[in-house]
């Protein structure tokens, strides 16, 4: 059950300013921050793999990433909606931020062939952004009330987690006002990301059982309740398995800080680039 608080287009440094935490299965087989598609592309991996539980095969989904970005200044990211119900044989929602980042629509062009298709996939939360067009758009094929799936992302600070974009949830109301802060302390300045991530995304606090959703069984979601998440399941470990960090200043300058968790150690790497512009190199 992921969470992630990113800056939009509203601090003069930084156009955009993301962290997250990926919650994954412990046992389930991921790669970390890397460059593929032959260099094109910067992000995680995830595999394909099977997964025995009460003597049943229950395959998982295919290869696919949760957050991504390219050289031509595009980023996308993924986070499941928390819900009962399951598509049979559903698409990988992984495979969106990969289909956006190796397309070259714009993030309004790519969501008209998501919503195409919206009905085969499980719940999810997808942001595309075009740093080159200023240009962020959120889809869900979950929206809530009268929402709708496609909209333009604001200006200002925003939180997504296993629900609709800036839900207020405690773990997301909590995570929002102490990104706040920090931003409060450092003005138009540089941002320390690796810092930010270490402090903000690192809060085990739970919330009030009264204030959880009631999606689930009230114990199942207060293990889930806060930002850095552990918690033991009847399929294995589930929590968080990495938080990161991307920046990307006015410059062109981008910087993808990652801590995962491999073999039940944290690891720490960073990779970074400069944007290029469409049409060249």
């Amino acid at each position: 059950m992921c969470i992630a608080v990113f800056l939009w287009q509203a601090q003069p440094l930084y156009p955009f300013f993301l962290l997250r935490n990926r919650d994954k299965y412990h046992n389930r087989p991921t790669e970390s921050v890397a460059w593929w598609d032959n260099g094109k592309i910067l992000g995680g991996v995830r595999f394909s793999v099977e997964f025995v539980f009460r003597g049943s095969v229950i395959p998982n989904m295919a290869d696919g990433t949760w957050q991504a970005c390219s050289r031509d200044g595009k980023i996308a990211f993924v986070t499941n909606v928390m819900e009962v119900g399951r598509v049979p044989e559903p698409k990988s929602r992984g495979s969106l931020p990969i289909r956006f980042l190796e397309s070259k629509k714009n993030p309004m062009e790519f969501t008209e062939e998501v919503v195409m298709e919206a009905h085969q996939y499980n719940g999810f939360n997808l942001i595309l952004v075009d740093l080159s067009c200023k240009s962020m758009i959120y889809v869900t094929n979950r929206p809530k009330d009268d929402q709708a799936l496609v909209s333009e992302v604001p200006p200002g600070i925003h939180v997504l987690a296993t629900a609709s974009l800036d839900t207020p949830w405690p773990k997301a109301v909590r995570l929002r006002t102490n990104f706040e802060k920090f931003l409060e302390k450092h003005g138009g300045g540089e941002l320390p990301a690796q810092e930010m991530a270490d402090k903000l995304m690192t809060d085990t606090t739970k919330a009030d059982k009264a204030m959880l959703p009631g999606i689930h069984s009230v114990e199942f979601e207060y293990s889930l309740s806060s930002i850095f998440v552990e918690a033991n399941t009847e399929r294995g470990r589930y929590g968080t398995r990495s938080t990161s960090a991307v920046s990307v200043k006015t410059t062109g300058e981008v910087v993808f800080y990652e801590k995962y968790l491999k073999e039940e150690s944290w690891t720490e790497h960073t990779a970074s680039y400069k944007m290029e512009q469409r049409g060249t190199g």
